[in-house]
């Protein structure tokens, strides 16, 4: 299931509205966040697109993991971009966020490979 270009193209069926509002939050976090560097929000924009597709696959089978996979997304976006960052809040947000997807690389590869990567690129942030 491919995603156009732009993380806001591709919806999630109606009945996932509250992952819909998780990602327009990460979104609108990372176009806020000061700290980034362009090239990092252009980044961090892209996977999050893939990420949206991957969650709105996963939904159709697993909607509670797709809930908290969004959830952890957004924690460790936010934990990501305060302007006062703790290290110790944003190492446990992501490390939650990689946990939620364990289990998965069999039959969503590619979730798995993006939440890694988003959960990588964040963790960086805090460096």
């Amino acid at each position: 299931m491919a995603c156009p270009a732009g993380p806001a193209r591709y919806v999630l069926p109606r009945n996932h509205k509250m992952i819909e509002d998780t990602i327009h939050r990460i979104e609108a976090r990372i176009q806020a966040a000061e700290s980034l560097t362009p090239e990092r929000r252009q980044e961090l924009t892209a996977l999050l697109a893939t990420l949206k597709t991957e969650i709105a696959d996963l939904s159709t089978t697993d909607a509670d993991q797709a809930r908290t996979i969004a959830g952890y997304a957004d924690l460790s976006t936010h934990e990501a971009t305060r302007a006062q960052l703790d290290p110790d809040l944003l190492h446990h947000s992501v490390d939650g966020l990689a946990r939620s997807v364990e289990g998965f690389e069999a039959s969503h590869p590619r979730l798995v490979q993006t939440v890694n990567t988003i959960s990588h690129t964040l963790a960086n942030l805090g460096i």
